[in-house]
């Protein structure tokens, strides 16, 4: 997998690093909350693991920024924080899971692996009749397969895998494109039109529908 650790003690982020690496994942870190908070806005990964207390950003307004913004990787937080209400509210933020320091590198190790067990099941989004699916890289409306470019296959599944929510501009230039917030730009709403050509032309039910003045969202009939 490809973590991010968003950590600002430097003997602690090596030893998780060395420790990640060693079980065959490729580590990324980052000294505080506004770096880690751009490095997963430009990057993509497949977990993230933050420290509570973080110089500029807590690790808990991180958590609740991205989750607000439609990232829904894994976090397991790490904290010297032990009480039940400080996991409690890690987990309300939107964290997956939370290891109290010191902690020992085995369990670490154990629970990366089980948060990425369990991200790896959801392989196929669905909405409606369409289905995406991550593994074989297929995306069928019904009967009908469906050829999408890369930048397509990226709006897609940010789009289904943000289901049932409202996805803003702003969030897919950063998320897809890695600009910030450019109102002259028009990029996303060509490529969601040329998506919106090939997923619902043609089809009696529309799923990618716009929400005047704000961004998109996907209509799931089901």
């Amino acid at each position: 997998m490809n973590i991010l650790v968003i950590e600002d003690n430097d003997e602690t982020a090596a030893y998780i690093a060395s420790g990640l690496q060693q079980a065959g994942h490729a580590v990324a870190i980052a000294v505080d909350g506004p770096q880690g908070l751009l490095t997963l806005r430009r990057g993509h990964f497949d977990l993230l693991i933050v420290d509570r207390l973080l110089p500029g950003l807590d690790g808990l307004t991180v958590v609740q920024l991205i989750r607000d913004e439609g990232m829904n990787l894994p976090v397991l937080f790490l904290s010297a924080l032990d009480g039940v209400d400080d996991r409690v509210k890690g987990l309300n933020a939107g964290g997956d899971d939370y290891l109290v320091k010191p902690f020992a590198l085995r369990e670490l190790q154990a629970r990366v692996a089980a948060l990425g067990r369990r991200k790896t099941k959801e392989i196929l989004l669905r909405a409606g009749d369409l289905e995406m699916n991550l593994v074989t890289r297929r995306v069928c409306r019904g009967e009908t397969e469906i050829e999408l470019l890369p930048r397509e296959w990226e709006l897609l599944e940010y789009l289904l895998s943000n289901k049932g929510r409202l996805v803003t501009k702003k969030m897919l230039l950063e998320k897809i494109w890695g600009f910030h917030f450019d109102p002259r730009t028009n990029v996303v709403e060509t490529h969601v039109s040329r998506l919106r050509q090939k997923i619902d032309k043609g089809f009696a039910v529309e799923l990618i529908v716009t929400v005047r003045g704000s961004g998109y969202q996907i209509n799931d009939p089901a």
